[in-house]
């Protein structure tokens, strides 16, 4: 396809040109491309010595370089989700100016790479913890084992391989969708393998509240953009908005400027989001690897362990006086995993997590702070932060829990508490998967920008359709951003396109939204069975 439908000449007026189909063939200069493996050799040095440093500041001495081994391994396959993600969804993000002549291909995916990369740096980092929530809590508690390990490398390798099909096909197929479809693969695998029902390997509570986001977000992009386009035709009355590029003709400077700030919301939102699941997946893998360093936020300021504290006591009382007339010899975690896992109050839950506060508690007063927990002992620290704060979030969901509005207030303040000292993200591992989301998006991209850009409508893009998509995308993006919700730029964006294709009725491309139908319904099941098949081998491998 070289061109869009001739526009006719009306009486002796000069013949509009037909939009011409963007030059998507012009390689980058080899300079760009020694920049490119320059960032990248850069950036792996950079996690390598970051690494270093947080391993020496705990004094911890190195007696096998195994786990470091398997901590690079496992990280490459991390950042390759990432980058994998960068050129798969980026696509969306300059598909629109690309085909309205607002810029040049080459220019366009550099652009949306450094947006891309300052989205992440900037991210807040609720969603890397929503995603991780979805796994087992027994894999997590046990991250550095083989298990564990598994777990990281089924599910990543799972969501890379789906993503690759996809892209291949140039289908605009979701990483978020793939990485949620992975997660529960693994944990079905995990239930099924230690002779539970596999539907108690995964939190569905968690789960429908991101599959409905996911859901939701396609039909939010078609209705959203479908309507804007009208509001705009309502409002802005200039016919230079809704035309289609005549030949390779730029738009008004204040059309490509518009267009130009949608591709940048689109490229910053997709960073803020999509890089956030990368980080949640690294952070596991540094904790199961060199957990002296990872398991605990040593930069945690004294206030705060002060203000933990003082919460942990709180929190304390009111957990013990639901489970007053109740005690519980032994060690308190199963039962408390146990709840976890079932989601069902028993006459041992609240004394059992009051026995188990109590110690959480009775471990960082011994110790003063969280960076003078000493190295053979952070592990379980961390454990049973991370099993509390999973704990008291079930029961706030619980409707059999009977707390009134002041203990749940008591107990969220303590679980924030927990959550400072045990979901944080180190400067640098934003930075490294900044740079892997950031490089993707240079990479690959062209496949996917011909299937939005040509094949959703019968008709050439017009300025309009590409700006209400892009504002439409990126507005979604960033409310999910903000819930800690994620959702898939790909949907949103070709579904947008697809949405202002048929207000402005200019037909959509049949095939191609049955194409893009198809891989949304089976993205799902198939990253699920994909990363279920992969946990068993790996846990039987390893």
């Amino acid at each position: 396809m070289t061109d869009f439908a001739l526009n006719s000449s009306v009486g002796g007026e000069r013949p509009i040109q037909p939009a011409s189909r963007p030059n998507l063939d012009k390689g980058f200069n080899p300079l760009t491309m020694i920049i490119f493996f320059g960032v990248l050799a850069a950036g792996l040095l950079f996690v390598a010595y970051s690494i270093y440093v947080d391993v020496d500041a705990t004094g911890t001495r190195v007696t096998t370089f195994l786990p470091y081994i398997l901590l690079f391994v496992a990280l490459l396959i991390a950042l390759g989700f990432e980058f994998v993600n960068g050129f798969h969804d980026t696509a969306n993000a300059v598909a629109t100016v690309i085909y309205t002549h607002s810029l040049p291909a080459e220019v366009a995916v550099m652009w949306s790479g450094v947006f891309n990369f300052l989205g992440v740096l900037l991210s807040s980092g609720a969603v890397a913890f929503g995603i991780i929530s979805l796994l087992p809590v027994e894999l997590i508690l046990q991250v550095g084992s083989s298990a564990g390990f598994a777990m990281v490398f089924a599910l990543l390798i799972a969501a890379i391989l789906w993503n690759l099909g996809t892209w291949y096909f140039g289908l605009p197929a979701s990483s978020s969708h793939t990485l949620i479809g992975s997660i529960i693969g693994v944990g079905i695998a995990n239930a099924l393998m230690r002779g539970r029902d596999g539907t108690s390997g995964v939190d569905w509570s968690k789960a429908t509240e991101i599959g409905y986001a996911l859901l939701l977000s396609p039909l939010v992009g078609f209705v959203c953009a479908a309507v804007l386009l009208l509001v705009l035709k309502m409002i802005v009355r200039n016919p230079a908005l809704y035309a289609a590029p005549e030949g390779n003709k730029a738009p008004p400077i204040w059309i490509r400027g518009l267009l130009i700030l949608t591709c940048t919301g689109v490229s910053f939102a997709h960073g803020s989001n999509d890089g956030q699941k990368g980080m949640g997946l690294i952070m596991l893998i540094l904790i199961g690897t060199v957990p002296t360093a990872y398991a605990l936020n040593r930069t945690l300021p004294e206030s705060m362990v002060a203000q933990f504290q003082k919460n942990s006591e709180a929190a304390s009382r009111v957990i013990a006086a639901k489970g007053a007339g109740h005690n519980i010899i032994g060690d308190p975690r199963p039962a408390v995993t146990q709840y976890i896992a079932l989601h069902h109050l028993n006459e041992g839950t609240y004394p059992s997590l009051a026995v188990l506060v109590k110690d959480v508690g009775d471990q960082v007063s011994r110790y003063g702070s969280l960076n003078k927990v000493p190295a053979e002992a952070v592990g379980n620290t961390r454990n049973d932060m991370y099993l509390t704060s999973e704990a008291i979030r079930f029961l706030m969901k619980d409707k059999e829990n009977d707390l009134s509005k002041e203990e749940i207030a008591t107990l969220n303040a303590y679980k924030a508490s927990l959550d400072s000292a045990t979901k944080f993200i180190p400067t640098w591992v934003k930075i490294a998967v900044a740079i892997a989301l950031g490089l993707g998006t240079m990479i690959g991209w062209k496949r996917i920008v011909i299937t939005v850009g040509e094949k959703i409508g019968k008709t050439h893009l017009t300025y309009a359709q590409g700006a209400s998509a892009e504002l439409v995308a990126a507005g979604t993006i960033f409310a999910a951003d903000t819930f800690g919700l994620p959702v898939s730029t790909t949907h949103v964006l070709s579904s947008g396109v697809a949405g202002a294709m048929a207000a402005n009725g200019s037909g959509l491309q049949v095939a191609t939204i049955r194409n893009m139908v198809m891989a949304w319904v089976l993205t799902l099941p198939a990253a699920i069975m994909l990363s279920a098949s992969l946990y068993v081998l790996f846990a039987n491998l390893f």
